[in-house]
């Protein structure tokens, strides 16, 4: 497989937020939000791997500043980093008032999705390789984050292990 940019992989979803979409406070809903992310990593992950892929982690996601009734939200997302069959993408949300043109970066976050074939097992994914100074410096941070992952996911499995599928007042 031959390694691709990370610009091949850009993927960006523009969007007005609408009542609906918003909480009593007249912002967007963080999970509405972190869905956005979810669709749009999704489809640069797809670019990049030219395969199926499933979400494996979703990590560091701040909320960096509120998004408005009226607002737009504006989600850019690109492949960062390769393994085997998994990929680090970086997103970022920039909202604008679109009366005023004022404009901010209303979030970041890391995902990681893996890569599957047709029978839903892990399927390798070409290299990436960074072009702009963002992007190497995304890349070369890269390998510490995975390991942060690998730990955070061993000590998700002993909580998992620890509280079971009861509830506490069933036991």
């Amino acid at each position: 497989m031959n390694a691709k940019p990370c610009s091949n992989s850009l993927s960006v979803k523009l969007s007005q937020v609408m009542p609906p979409d918003t909480n009593p406070h007249g912002t967007l809903f963080g999970g509405k939000l972190m869905a956005y992310f979810d669709d749009v990593a999704s489809i640069a992950a797809i670019r990049h791997a030219r395969k199926n892929v499933v979400t494996a982690s979703t990590d560091s996601f701040d909320f960096l500043a509120p998004v408005k009734a009226g607002n737009s939200i504006c989600v850019e997302a690109y492949v960062t980093w390769t393994h085997k069959t998994s990929m680090e993408i970086f997103a970022k949300a920039v909202t604008e008032d679109l009366i005023t043109g004022e404009r901010q970066v209303c979030a970041t976050a890391f995902l990681t999705f893996v890569a599957i074939d047709e029978d839903g097992r892990p399927s390798p994914v070409p290299a990436v390789y960074p072009e702009t100074e963002q992007e190497k410096l995304l890349h070369e941070g890269a390998p510490k984050r995975a390991e942060e992952r690998r730990e955070r996911r061993k000590q998700s499995k002993g909580f998992a292990d620890m509280f079971g599928t009861g509830y506490p007042w069933s036991r």
